[in-house]
């Protein structure tokens, strides 16, 4: 039985706009951007995002770009595209086994804004590859593959000091899901702090996270996130993961 060894989760989630990425059956990631505090100038349509997620058993690094015709802060319109590559291992049988993956998502969606809850939806192509050291020929994700993602991503400020987020996708390639969910304060009045909780996986493996966050602290033209948590899975793998990134609006 094939059994998941990493499963990233770098936060994609700004003004609702988050890129959440669930991977196969034998990987699974997250790309959340974070949210600013108020909204970003009138002139930003396109937001340029990367990061970075790990944990004890691989790594993931991506980066993305998301357009926004009317503007980032408007409804309406809205694409995002990503790339991304790591490594995760696994068990085949009792033969552990390396995985490298690229990944490639192109999604368009429309952003909706209702006073201070903000609600992107988009669905696109995925296209992901993976290269398997020894190889397991009973892993149908080896090799290149395309298909849809499907996903959904809330941000909300029910008052001037707190916010809320949730994401969730769901990929055909190795029908894998990605959730993350916070709730956060506003803290030294430069960014907020709270918990976070991340559940992904698939069809064969469930991986759970709970940590804590820090989103939208700004500093010059640049936006970082954080997080570092326990994380858990049904393989029963357990260690420490931890995740940054960054976005800047144009």
């Amino acid at each position: 039985m094939r059994s998941v060894g990493w499963v990233g989760g770098l936060v994609l989630a700004g003004v609702a706009v988050v890129c959440g990425t669930a991977v196969t059956s034998s990987f699974a990631a997250d790309l959340a951007l974070p949210s600013a505090p108020s909204s970003p100038p009138q002139s930003a349509h396109f937001l340029y995002y990367g990061g970075f997620d790990g944990w004890s058993s691989g790594g993931f690094a991506h980066g993305g770009l998301m357009w926004s015709p009317a503007g980032l802060d408007k409804e309406g319109f809205v694409a995002k595209f990503m790339a991304g590559g790591g490594t995760y291992n696994y068990l085949a049988g009792s033969t552990n086994t390396m995985g490298y993956v690229t990944i490639f998502d192109a999604a368009p969606g429309w952003h909706f804004k209702r006073g201070v809850v903000d609600l992107t939806v988009y669905a696109g192509l995925d296209v992901q590859n993976h290269r398997l050291r020894p190889d397991d020929l009973n892993n149908r994700t080896r090799g290149t593959h395309a298909g849809v993602r499907l996903g959904a991503d809330l941000w909300a400020q029910p008052t001037t000091t707190t916010m809320v987020s949730g994401s969730v996708s769901f990929a055909t390639v190795g029908d894998s899901y990605w959730s993350r969910f916070a709730y956060g304060w506003r803290a030294f009045d430069r960014l907020y702090l709270g918990p976070e909780f991340h559940a992904m996986g698939d069809e064969t493996y469930n991986q759970w996270r709970l940590g804590v966050h820090a989103t939208a602290l700004k500093i010059g033209r640049f936006e970082w996130s954080a997080g570092v948590g326990f994380a858990s899975d049904s393989s029963d793998h357990s260690g420490i993961y931890g995740r940054i990134g960054l976005l800047v609006r144009r």
